[in-house]
């Protein structure tokens, strides 16, 4: 007679099921993602731009990648300034300063075009990345603070998901907008000085348009953003606490620099993105020079590998319930060191293919690289992912030690060395988990699982 009650007792005590997001917080959390594909956008617009300014300026491939240069190394220089932002007026006050910093950068393509001087390009490209380094380090946490730390992993990699999107959109827009019309390398030869400064302006009026588009679509998101009241935050104390804190001390940073797991963790990680970036900022510069693909077909290179990049990166989710994310890491680090060498060899339709193929490599690398690093190190992990993070800057030295390979040495073919290299150094971080960490299994919000 007494089960009943008792069963609906429990039933009326049991713990509501944790929401991916609570309802106030739908609208502002669909304005964070869009800024995750904003900034994917923004970000992989670039890696067009390096073979554009090399045809556009008539320079090396070493000049034409200082672009990556300006890029990742404002990310690297602004990530403690968007810490001290966000500790101090909180996550929004990030996101606003962040979106609003990077429509500048977009805004000033414009004088750049005018002034037909490269570094003026530069420079707006790095003001670009400095407010996409503050928007990109505020909306990460803010994510994680818009609701249950039960859900905080999965709402993280929802978010994510966007950014591959936007990368696609980016590298869409200059297969559409800047290649197809771009002044060709036999009409030039052909022109007066006269009509060679007319075509160049003509063509950098192309890459214009895409970033004025983006300025446009980072001041409407500020807009929104600016205007719509930010609910108080379930989270909040909690991401603010890991995300931004306060300096570590000395005795924590020599804790992380004698961990040897998180310290190779971070070198592989740096080694990581130096490839990613290497391969993409390449591969139209290999489409036309080795293979001799047509500058209007060569964006769709790169855009095939994006694809790629995203539709692997939900077949890797796949793989890690069934194999160690170590040896996945291995096995596609591997992966991508066999397909560089085919790229320096097969001068090629299949090198092309080859080139391509990396990307399904690269996706499995930074989250998987990002987890492994920061397991196991408990209240140390709030300051490692600093480390982690800024390892970035990989991203704006290797894409020039490449260009001066290509440059100096043997070709465009040959500089796919750098990133096999750096893939290498990737498969002998795997090894070393291999061999000195323990098989864990797969639990739920485990760093494990926040790999895939």
């Amino acid at each position: 007679m007494s089960a009943t009650p008792t069963t609906e007792s429990q039933e009326s005590t049991a713990p509501r099921r944790a929401r991916l997001v609570e309802p106030e917080l739908l609208i502002p959390f669909i304005l964070v993602v869009a800024c995750f594909a904003a900034w994917g956008a923004a970000a992989n617009l670039t890696d067009v731009l390096v073979g554009v300014f090399r045809t556009i300026f008539d320079m090396s491939n070493l000049q034409s990648s200082l672009v990556q240069s300006a890029y990742y190394g404002a990310y690297f220089l602004l990530a403690l300034p968007a810490a001290l932002i966000n500790s101090r007026f909180g996550f929004k006050a990030g996101m606003l300063t962040g979106l609003g910093l990077a429509a500048v950068g977009g805004i000033l393509f414009l004088p750049a075009s005018q002034m037909l001087v490269y570094e003026a390009f530069l420079v707006a490209l790095f003001i670009l990345a400095a407010g996409l380094s503050i928007l990109e380090t505020s909306a990460n946490p803010l994510i994680i603070a818009m609701g249950s730390e039960a859900t905080a992993t999965r709402r993280l990699n929802l978010a994510q998901a966007f950014n591959p999107v936007g990368a696609n959109i980016g590298v869409l827009l200059g297969a559409m907008l800047i290649l197809p019309g771009l002044t060709s390398e036999a009409a030039k030869t052909i022109m007066s000085s006269e009509e060679l400064r007319a075509s160049q302006e003509a063509d950098l009026f192309l890459v214009l348009r895409p970033y004025l588009g983006i300025a446009v679509v980072l001041i409407i998101l500020w807009l929104l953003l600016a205007l719509r009241k930010m609910p108080e935050l379930p989270g909040q104390a909690a991401a603010t606490e890991t995300a931004v804190g306060a300096a570590p001390s000395g005795r924590v940073a020599g804790r992380l620099w004698r961990n040897r797991r998180y310290r190779y963790g971070v070198v592989a990680q740096f080694f990581n993105v130096a490839a990613q970036t290497c391969v993409w900022t390449f591969t139209i510069i290999y489409a036309l020079d080795v293979v001799g693909v047509s500058t209007s077909a060569a964006g769709w290179y790169l855009q095939a590998s994006l694809i790629l990049f995203l539709v692997a990166r939900f077949v890797m989710v796949y793989l890690l319930g069934i194999f160690r994310p170590a040896r996945l890491l291995l096995l596609m680090a591997s992966f991508g060191v066999l397909c560089c060498l085919v790229a320096m060899f097969s001068l090629n339709m299949l090198g092309l293919i080859a080139v391509v193929a990396i990307s399904a490599a690269l996706s499995l690398m930074f989250p998987t690289i990002y987890g492994l690093a920061l397991e196991g190190l408990g209240e140390d992990a709030k300051f490692g992912a600093a480390g982690l993070v800024m390892a970035i800057l990989g991203g704006a030295i290797l894409p020039l030690v490449q260009g001066a390979v290509m440059d100096g040495v043997g070709g465009t073919a040959f500089g796919f060395i750098v990133p096999a290299v750096c893939l290498a150094i990737v498969a002998a971080y795997a090894v070393f988990e291999l061999r000195n960490r323990p098989h864990l299994p797969t639990v739920p919000g485990t760093a494990v699982e926040t790999a895939s």
